[in-house]
């Protein structure tokens, strides 16, 4: 899996692309435990694959940016990769946003 880091409008953003597994949910939970954000963006554009290990880092991840009073938003999420996030309902725990910038305006709504 690649994963690229950025800021957009102060809001840090991981790029995820390629399979997102047990494998690489170690690298996915150190960039958040070296970096604790209240609020950030996880793009999705490039994942084809989701297993449950990183479902389960993602809610942690949510959890943890709630408890630091922000939110974590998804964006660009394809279509094989959302029908799990809608199986699971956790398409209604997490905003969805089309692109980043769309994910970053929903984190301002949210949880301020």
């Amino acid at each position: 899996m690649k994963v690229e880091t950025t800021h957009l409008e102060g809001v840090p953003v991981m790029r995820l692309s390629g399979r997102f597994d047990a494998y690489e949910v170690p690298q996915v939970r150190a960039w958040f435990d070296a970096n604790k954000p209240a609020k950030a963006v996880v793009n999705l554009t490039g994942v084809n694959f989701l297993d449950s290990s990183a479902l389960s880092l993602l809610v942690q991840q949510m959890k943890h940016c709630r408890e630091r009073g922000g939110e974590l938003a998804l964006s660009c999420v394809a279509q094989p990769v959302r029908i799990i996030f809608e199986l699971t309902r956790l398409d209604r725990a997490f905003p969805i946003a089309v692109s980043e910038q769309e994910g970053v305006a929903a984190l301002s709504f949210r949880r301020n």
